[in-house]
């Protein structure tokens, strides 16, 4: 069966650092059969910023052999209250990434598995796929809250992230308590693939601030 890899960039959520700064993030949802994955439904949410370290990384780990997708550009006059900005952007970032699961090179970069499949920020992504941390890529990733899409509702809810990996994977279960829980997971493995092949565009009520 040939492999088959959706992903979806949705739900654009406004975050504040401080009073004077904020920005948007997006949830990258992903639901595979390939057997590149670890996990074949996962969400995370991710900023336009770790996106542009994305692209850089699978550059220079391709070392220019590959032909990358251009991510859509930022501009210094994108504002969150801009429901039709946002949504183009998102769109945007939904064709890069569809493009890039469509090249076998890319597929074996360890970022871009940290990327659509970790919590990791930006720093320990770097840190883990370069072997600086004590977990390995594939613990980075089974500590990531695994959502799984039953129906176009249930796509909708927010995911409750059942390990934060951000904190080292330090509260992450160990692999013998994995185990005794793997049978279950196999039950619940049935998924659909079609899912928001259609998809409506997000109704934005974010406040003004900046990227």
């Amino acid at each position: 069966m040939q492999p088959i890899s959706s992903v979806w960039v949705r739900d654009p959520k406004m975050q504040k650092n401080d009073f004077w700064n904020a920005y948007i993030d997006y949830e990258v949802c992903l639901q595979t059969n390939s057997v590149c994955f670890t996990k074949k439904i996962s969400s995370v949410r991710r900023r336009y910023s770790e996106f542009v370290w994305l692209r850089q990384k699978l550059q220079e780990n391709s070392m220019l052999m590959v032909e990358l997708p251009a991510l859509p550009p930022k501009t210094p006059f994108f504002s969150m209250n801009n429901a039709r900005q946002v949504s183009h952007r998102m769109k945007g970032l939904q064709r890069f990434l569809e493009q890039i699961l469509q090249s076998a090179q890319l597929l074996s970069d360890s970022c871009l598995h940290l990327f659509l499949q970790s919590q990791l920020s930006v720093a320990k992504m770097e840190a883990c796929a370069a072997g600086r941390t004590h977990y390995s890529v594939a613990q980075a990733v089974s500590c990531c809250g695994l959502r799984r899409f039953h129906s176009e509702e249930e796509l909708h809810k927010h995911l409750d992230v059942s390990c934060d990996s951000e904190s080292d994977c330090s509260d992450c279960k160990h692999p013998e308590d994995q185990n005794e829980n793997s049978s279950e997971e196999k039950a619940e493995e049935p998924v659909l693939f079609d899912l928001l092949q259609n998809s409506q565009e997000e109704t934005l009520s974010c406040s003004s601030g900046s990227t």
